[in-house]
């Protein structure tokens, strides 16, 4: 094929400018200086990395923060701290940072320079040439070979195909794999692949417009308050000073001789206690934050059960800043194709004149479990079958060559009626170019029994039936539309029979049928209804053999309303339903839209998460409601399930009221109130008088998104536990999600893999993107990846619950650990005159929160959890708390405060009490400033400690080595640092000398240690204990479960497959577009004409038909029944067979 890609013309405001190009000139188009086809999503390179990364992290107020404190440690008058305690933790913040960031630019190159980097056969100097797509100019001609990536916006020029077809697949752009079919343009259709003819093609002589190849909140919240109570506390401590210095400063004039008056002094004293208060927001947090979410990300990267093998994909944490948010997930938006299912279409079952196929029975007449069935049907016999083709029941081929009748009339309209191409470039190797699967996998499962559609013409189809080549006159094609809901042809056999062929919606066809066909047609029924049951997708066949005379009649007809230029559609329509009336019917086709592994399991685990989810797909109602159907998410069991189709306003008002009055009847008069709580931005939630479901189209949801009925549509919404909608464009996608996000406090996920779902993963909380055969563009876009629609549970309910329960643990002992630090000194300035001395050694201050409880709380944040995967399974109600945000709440973050409070005052006044008119053992006096400090900051460590103890669930090697570690280095460094050798080299920087080995070698200072540790624990091992026992919450009991077990416990049981029949079936299965079957039969750039071939069968057996039964299958009979026998009281239609000669055959 021949693409060439032109620029447009441009309209603004007053001025049209033109964009001017030449094919095959590059120097002329480089005077215009447009855009490289070159991607780029990185941000930095070497050079300006280390500038703009450090901008940018100043740019955050946190950082901001801490250099401002800086700043004011290096005020002498105001700082009774050193500079070193602000500025390591601040450059250990800056580093991490910019390593994370950097590794983050580094992937987005890599992710870069694979795209750029794609060859492409370029048409240069009369020459084809191997190019980069970044090097593609505008007005390049580029050849693509078959599955060839398009990695901009062209324009055909010619393909090799007849009729100068391409099929593309757009699965990048909308994660489809049904092929799109384009068509060149006449003026460029016979420059074929004739590179001197491309090379002397400049394209000035035509007009064309194309595209070109041318051209985390509410922690800041809190941190903002905990500000708030910083300047507060400093405040009280600044008045504090003053009315200290008015009362008893004179008193220390006489040796602190100063000349500052009470008020400046207050002042000074403000900013001093900003400095050392400091710690109740430490810049620590920060860098911790970002190492547990790198951490939970690596888990994510690393997850082998999020691996997909086939495709050779593992999963991918794009960011590492939503980690905590997947445990909080409430409402899940998910594409349809591609993301539930695998777009792949398989002829399963079908029905022929009252027999159902496809099921397989053993020697008892028990139906078996199509996977515990070992022996498929064996085509051997058919040289043209498709090896990739799989039907396990035996009695349709064995129906097939005894010669049935109906199966072979069954065969052979799904052979005739399509608008599928066929290739052949080997002999005996036919691939088929279908622009929908369905038509594909119905055509492939003619092929496979015999019945085998080999080529085309635009007035006429060639088949092999049962190993003779046959050419059937193509008359007409009755095309498909959305309204029509059916496709019909008619042809002339080799014997000159005219016929109809028919194939469609169950439901449009039954109305069209022979009243003869009426027994037959309620048997065929209660197939229909047990195939929809099983969510296969279904059609219907019938056919009438027509008069010559009323053919030519209505052929003559069809040909002026064909060309009629007013009203051409309705006279169409009205022409097409003359023909297609009083049908016979053939029977039924089941097609599964083979849904990926596990999707019913993992929808139905999601919701017992109480996880709600919202399917918005493209694709029309009938198919979207057996996905639905098919992978749980509508189920039987539900009260009802309500279908939105208005056409107006008014009408799906109405639809969307009905609905929340069949749901909640005693809560119409509610939505009259909806305008006032949409002042409020929040809509409560609420609950249904039972389970429903909700289906609305496209055209319906344009009306429920306007302002004046968003929130009715909402509501409704919300109150079911399903919801699809259908025939939705991108922008609506968005639309949803965005109307969620605006009146529900919710998380919101979306799930897609098409270029199409871009908008809706950009507008939700967290975007989810499908990796794999159908395309890149959601998973650039998205904050995580994988392969398979499955994982999504082991992302929420695994990986999500526990990093949103370590997030959580480790912000509530962070603020805990700091407040108790720091609310020390608020009590220890009432004791000191409010000068702004600290409690603690300076080393302590600097290494508190960088070495002594640093990997303690990363260990409890990386390894911690409840239970294990298998438990998270086993009880997914595990996830609500996160929903309702239970373990990080404005009242978990209240008892915290109060938590610290109280061990802050235990901490300060006990030591204080302890060392008061206190002597060593040896008559010596400990009552000093440095022991207390000592003895402080130890209990504190202790006290901490043993607090993260508590709130650990899962003890591994590395918390104990973390946690008595860490301990132990406090020690050593403390008696390192309050050695004599320390102080002879750094008299002035450490000054506590001999205070460890006077004080820690007292009894009395252990006992002081034990005591304080037990009094800061004591309130909170009471506070369990009793609320375990008297209101456990899911946690609790799941974990008792667990203690119980005291193992594993084993795998869910294997859930058996649950058969169902429903009233509700598919109204139509195929999807490809209106007007296609024009294209077909029109004769336009046709070059290759059908050459006979070889048959391919071979030609041995009956007389008549040089065929007989063969292979593993021939006369085989799983139920040892006769295979021709009739349904009881059904009427066999007459129908008019063709038996099959050879071509040459009179």
């Amino acid at each position: 094929m021949s693409f060439f890609g032109l620029d447009c013309f441009l309209k603004t405001e007053g001025a049209e400018l033109e964009r001017k190009l030449r094919a095959n000139d590059r120097e002329y188009n480089r005077s215009f200086k447009y855009a490289t086809n070159a991607i780029k999503t990185s941000k930095y390179n070497f050079f300006t990395f280390l500038p703009l990364n450090l901008f940018e992290q100043f740019q955050r107020i946190a950082n901001a923060y801490f250099l401002v404190l800086l700043v004011l440690q290096l005020i002498p008058e105001i700082s009774s701290l050193s500079w070193f305690t602000t500025v390591v933790p601040l450059a250990l913040v800056l580093t991490v940072t910019a390593a994370k960031d950097a590794t983050d630019d580094i992937n987005r190159h890599r992710s870069d320079n694979q795209v750029n980097n794609r060859k492409v056969e370029v048409l240069i100097d009369r020459k084809l040439r191997s190019e980069k797509w970044m090097d593609v100019q505008v007005g390049d001609i580029i050849k693509l070979e078959n599955n060839q990536f398009v990695t901009a916006d062209l324009l055909l020029l010619s393909s090799s195909e007849p009729l100068n077809l391409v099929y593309i697949e757009t699965a990048e752009l909308d994660g489809e794999t049904n092929l799109k079919v384009k068509q060149a343009l006449p003026v460029t259709g016979d420059l074929g692949d004739d590179i001197e003819k491309l090379a002397d093609f400049n394209g000035k002589n035509q007009r064309w417009c194309i595209y070109s190849i041318t051209s985390t909140l509410e922690l800041f919240a809190l941190i903002l308050q905990i500000f708030g109570s910083l300047v507060f506390m400093c405040t009280i401590l600044a008045i504090g000073n003053y009315i200290w210095e008015v009362k008893n400063g004179s008193n220390f004039t006489v040796f602190l001789q100063r000349e500052d008056s009470a008020g400046f002094s207050a002042f000074l004293t403000f900013w001093s206690y900003i400095i050392i208060l400091n710690t109740v927001v430490p810049i620590s947090l920060y860098v911790s934050v970002e190492i547990i979410r790198l951490g939970n990300s690596f888990y994510i990267d690393w997850d082998r059960k999020m691996y997909y093998s086939r495709s050779d994909t593992p999963a991918e944490a794009r960011t590492t800043t939503l980690n905590e948010e997947l445990g909080q997930i409430k409402y899940v938006f998910s594409d349809k194709t591609g993301t539930l299912t695998q777009n792949i279409m398989i002829f399963n079952k079908c029905s022929i004149n009252g027999k159902s196929y496809g099921d397989v029975y053993d020697y008892t007449g028990q139906r078996l479990d199509i996977s515990e069935h070992k022996d498929p049907v064996d085509f051997s016999f058919n040289a043209l079958a498709d090896p990739r083709f799989v039907f396990y029941d035996h009695t349709l081929v064995e129906a097939v060559k005894l010669e049935n009748p109906e199966v072979h009339a069954f065969f052979r309209l799904l052979a005739l009626c399509h608008t599928v191409m066929a290739e052949e470039k080997k002999e005996g190797e036919l691939h088929y170019q279908a622009q929908s699967p369905d038509e594909g996998a119905l055509v492939t499962a003619a092929r496979n029994f015999g019945f085998v559609f080999r080529s085309r013409t635009p007035d006429s189809i060639s088949i092999v039936e049962m190993g003779n080549q046959r050419s059937y006159e193509l008359l007409a094609i009755l095309d498909f539309n959305n309204v029509r809901k059916r496709m019909s042809v008619i042809v002339r056999s080799p014997e000159g029979k005219l016929s109809l062929y028919c194939k469609g919606a169950d439901t449009i066809i039954y109305e069209r049928l022979h009243q003869s066909c009426s027994k037959l047609m309620d048997v065929t029924t209660d197939h229909l209804n047990e195939f929809a049951g099983e969510g296969l997708r279904t059609l219907a066949l019938a056919y009438k053999d027509l008069d010559e005379e009323y053919f030519s009649r209505w052929r003559e007809r069809h040909h002026e309303a064909s060309t009629s230029l007013e009203d051409k559609e309705s006279k169409l329509d009205e022409l097409y339903e003359e023909i297609e009336k009083d049908l016979l019917l053939l029977g039924a086709t089941a097609i599964e839209d083979k849904l990926q592994d596990g999707v019913p399991q993992t929808i139905e685990q999601l919701a017992k998460a109480d996880i709600k989810i919202w399917v918005l797909t493209g694709d029309k109602q009938e198919t979207a409601e057996n996905i639905g159907y098919s992978c749980n998410l509508l189920r039987e069991e539900m009260k009802d399930v309500f279908v939105v189709l208005g056409h107006s306003p008014e009408d799906v008002r109405q639809e969307l009221r009905n609905a929340q009055n069949a749901m909640k009847p005693d809560g119409a008069a509610n939505s009259l109130l909806l305008t006032e709580e949409k002042s409020e931005n929040l809509l409560k939630d609420e609950e249904a008088n039972g389970e429903y479901g909700l289906v609305i189209n496209g055209h319906s949801l344009a009306y429920a998104l306007e302002s004046s009925m968003e929130l009715d549509f909402l509501r409704t919404a919300c109150l079911c536990k399903a919801v699809i909608c259908c025939r939705v464009t991108p922008l609506q996608k968005a639309q949803v999600v965005e109307l969620v996000k605006k009146y529900k406090k919710a998380v919101t996920l979306a799930i897609g893999d098409g270029a199409n779902d871009v908008s809706m993963i950009k507008a939700a909380h967290i975007g989810v993107g499908i990796s794999g055969q159908e395309g890149m563009q959601a998973v650039l876009s998205s904050d995580y990846s994988f392969a398979q629609f499955r994982f999504l549970q082991r992302l929420l309910l695994v990986h999500g619950r526990w990093s949103y329960l370590r997030m959580c643990k480790f912000l509530r002992y962070f603020f805990y650990k700091n407040f108790t630090f720091t609310f020390v000194h608020f009590w220890f300035a009432f004791f000191c005159g409010f000068s702004a001395q600290t409690v603690y050694d300076e080393w302590f201050i600097t290494l508190y929160n960088l070495m002594y409880t640093a990997l303690p709380v990363l260990g409890m944040s990386l390894f911690d959890q409840d239970v294990n995967d298998v438990w998270s399974f086993q009880h997914p109600q595990l996830y609500i708390p996160g929903q309702l945000n239970l373990y990080f709440s404005k009242t978990a973050f209240f008892k915290c405060a109060v938590h610290s409070c109280y061990s802050s005052l235990v901490l300060f006044f006990i030591p204080y009490a302890a060392l008061q008119d206190t002597v060593r053992g040896d008559g010596k006096d400990v009552a000093d400033y440095q022991s207390f400090a000592l003895l402080t900051q130890t209990c504190l460590l202790f006290a901490v400690s043993i607090q993260l103890g508590l709130e650990m669930s899962y003890w591994t090697a590395v918390n104990t080595f973390f946690v008595l570690g860490s301990l132990a280095m406090y020690f050593a460094v403390t008696f390192t640092m309050y050695s004599n050798g320390m102080f002879l080299i750094f008299p002035s920087a450490f000054p506590f000398i001999g205070s460890a080995r006077n004080s820690l070698n007292q009894p009395n200072v252990w006992l002081t240690i034990i005591l304080t540790s037990i009094l800061c624990v004591l309130p909170v091992v009471t506070c369990r204990f009793l609320l375990i026992q008297l209101c456990p919450t899911i946690n609790d009991k799941v974990m008792f479960k667990v203690r119980q077990a005291k193992a594993t416990p084993p795998p869910p049981p294997r859930r058996s497959r649950i058969r169902r029949t429903s009233s509700r079936r598919s109204g139509y299965a195929f999807s490809h577009a209106q007007g296609y079957g024009d294209l077909v039969t029109s004769g336009r750039f046709l070059r290759r004409p059908a050459v006979p071939r070889a048959s391919g069968f071979p030609q041995v057996g009956r007389a008549a038909t040089g065929f007989s039964p063969m292979g593993r299958s021939a006369g085989y009979s799983p139920t040892g029944r006769p295979q021709n026998l009739k349904v009881p009281d059904v009427e066999v239609t007459s129908l008019q067979m063709y038996r099959t000669f050879s071509d040459g055959a009179p």
